[in-house]
């Protein structure tokens, strides 16, 4: 996200049901565990828990946030730095994760937006499904499962000009949740200040001028280290 659209979160406009269906399909399919024995017949992926979905969701359209833990993996040698310092960079400066960012709000458990009308929309196509278990004495807890059409449909979403940009995105977003529960997601989207001070029912604020700082910092000393190195 660029530094010019911080000036006002409030401003900017709503994701499309159909922008919130594809960004889950991707999620789906990029980000979801395989499926095992006991799973609903023709699905081939799944993401047992909305809460990390949700949390998944929030990286994959806020950016500046994304590129933070791709710079926190760099900054604890969980990343080389001269692969995924460009990555962070354009992250934060090219003009095409800014057109995909649309913030969440927060409530208790974090950023959440509702993704009842957009798993809908998935469904209907065979996309994916959803299956709840729990009742009345137990709460319910929904799993996310990706059918082999949609499967088929991502595929085809990466042949897409425009919308293969979400196909590429879910790679880094899988590469910083790794198999962390959403809970674990979660508890580290509130180690960001601005995420964790947000009034509830209210736009997470972005950290973009926070992170651009912070790459700034460790670009400078990557470069400085190979200069000390050779001096020696």
């Amino acid at each position: 996200m660029s530094e010019g659209a911080q000036a006002d979160v409030a401003v900017r406009p709503s994701p499309s049901v159909m922008q919130h269906a594809i960004r889950l399909l991707v999620l789906l399919d990029g980000c979801g565990e395989p499926v095992v024995q006991g799973d609903p017949g023709g699905c081939v992926t799944v993401v047992r828990a909305e809460l990390r979905l949700q949390a998944l969701d929030f990286w994959l359209r806020n950016p500046d946030y994304l590129a933070g833990e791709i710079l926190a993996l760099v900054e604890t040698d969980g990343l080389p730095a001269d692969e995924y310092l460009p990555v962070a960079e354009d992250l934060l400066s090219s003009p095409e994760p800014d057109l995909h960012w649309y913030p969440m709000p927060r409530w208790h458990h974090g950023a959440y937006e509702a993704i009842d009308d957009a798993f809908s929309v998935l469904s209907a196509y065979g996309l994916a499904q959803v299956r709840r278990q729990g009742g009345i004495r137990k709460t319910a807890r929904s799993q996310f499962f990706l059918t082999e059409a949609g499967r088929a449909a991502v595929d085809e979403l990466r042949t897409e000009k425009v919308l293969s940009w979400y196909t590429d995105q879910v790679k880094l977003v899988a590469l910083v949740a790794g198999s962390d529960i959403g809970s674990k997601l979660k508890q580290r989207q509130y180690e960001q200040a601005e995420y964790a001070r947000t009034k509830l029912g209210t736009n997470i604020a972005p950290i973009h001028a926070i992170v651009r700082e912070r790459l700034d910092v460790v670009k400078a000393t990557a470069i400085s280290a190979p200069a000390a190195e050779g001096a020696s």
